[in-house]
Formats: structure tokens, sequence, C-alpha cells
């Protein structure tokens, strides 16, 4: 496969507090656009934080990734609104990288960084905080237009325009996409849930969620 690919856009934020039903509420998904090289590091880009690292950030999500292309299709459902670059809370903005052809485990160079796809996003009550629509958090899952995480395996310096080279494609074969659909609508696949548990780069997450829905929908537990 011959990915040509580069990032677009960065965008950092540090987290704010905004106010949802009249409760204060802590959040880092507001994400602006950077100029110049920014420093990639384990854990985020430099100027980037996370408000709630129980459920976002970490090694595993280092960088939230978001493919340019997929505002085409939020313009057309969303014609009212500004969606200007960093609007998902998205960190990358890419071009030809898409959830059903990237594998959990591929490898790629980014600057001088390089970082590998764990998992998709899934959204949670602050996307509807962003967006000032509650319903968007259920749509965005519904289009598996998700985006996807990379942890980093070399932290770097990154830039606008920068090529994503891959470097190493993963032999599992299990895509991001694939996360999603076990999450939505393919809950009962037992032979694709066996995969994704067997997955070495799924985060134990992921890995843990799976088995269990194993368990039971096949009454024994899988070693």
């Amino acid at each position: 496969m011959k990915f040509d690919t580069k990032l677009i856009s960065i965008n950092v934020g540090r987290p704010r507090v905004v106010e949802s039903h009249g409760d204060p509420v802590s959040t880092g998904i507001f994400k602006e656009p950077v100029a110049g090289r920014v420093m990639l590091r384990t854990l985020n880009l430099d100027g980037d934080r996370q408000a709630d690292l129980s459920v976002h950030g970490g090694p595993s999500k280092a960088v939230y990734a978001y493919p340019s292309e997929h505002y085409e299709y939020w313009k057309r459902e969303l014609p009212e609104m500004k969606l200007p670059w960093g609007m998902f809370g998205e960190n990358f903005t890419t071009v030809g990288l898409f959830e059903s052809k990237l594998n959990i485990g591929d490898k790629f160079r980014v600057g001088s960084a390089i970082v590998m796809v764990t998992e998709p996003r899934m959204p949670c009550y602050k996307l509807g905080i962003k967006f000032g629509r509650p319903d968007i958090v259920k749509r965005f899952l519904a289009s598996e237009r998700t985006g996807f995480y990379f942890a980093v395996l070399q932290e770097g310096e990154v830039g606008v325009g920068d090529p994503i080279e891959l470097i190493e494609r993963s032999r599992d074969s299990l895509r991001v996409s694939d996360v999603t659909a076990l999450y939505t609508h393919e809950k009962h696949n037992i032979g694709l849930l066996r995969r994704a548990i067997e997955i070495e780069a799924l985060p134990e997450s992921w890995k843990s969620y799976f088995q269990h829905r194993l368990q039971k929908l096949t009454g024994s537990s899988q070693d």
C-alpha cells in the first residue's frame, strides 16, 4: 500500500474552564493552529495539555490526528458552523490517512519523530460542549469518522507540511475502523473480537473491554 500523506495543521491548547448546564467544566478540546516547528514528546506536543487524564492523554493517546478530508463531510452535515482546523480537538490535521486503511500498529515518521497508530477516538460529552450541540457525540460516532491516536516512539520536531511517511506496516491487519465497528455495530463478531485481543499494539484498556465482551458471548475466558 502506498501512502501519500502529510501534516497540514498542528493544533495545541491548554485546558480551559467552560460552562456546561450551569456547571464549570475543564477541557482541553479547544485547540488552535500553531506556526513553526513544535517538539513532539512522549505524552504530548509542547504547548498542549489534556484536562482529564483518566480518559484523555497518556502514552497511547499522545497525539490525536484527524483527516482533513472528513471536514468536507461535516461542512455538509453542519452548514451553519465554522469548522477551522482543530475543531475536533485534534493535534494533527492530516491528508491521506484514513481509519479504513490504517492498521493498529502502523508506524510513521513525521519530521524527526516516529509515531505508531494505537486506537480510534471515542467522543465524550466535551465534543458536545465544543460544538454547542449534544447530538454531535452520537453523530460523530455513527459517522465512523473518528480520527485516531498515535503513540510517540521517538520524540522529535514536527511542522506543517511535513510528510507522514510509512516506515513499518503492521502485519496484524486490524484496522482502526475495525476497533470502532466492534464498539458500535459489530459487537457480536466473535472472530474479530478474538483477533483484536491478540493485537500487541492495541492498548490494554481496549483488549480488556473486548475480552469481557468475548467472555459474555462465549461463556468462557480467552487465554
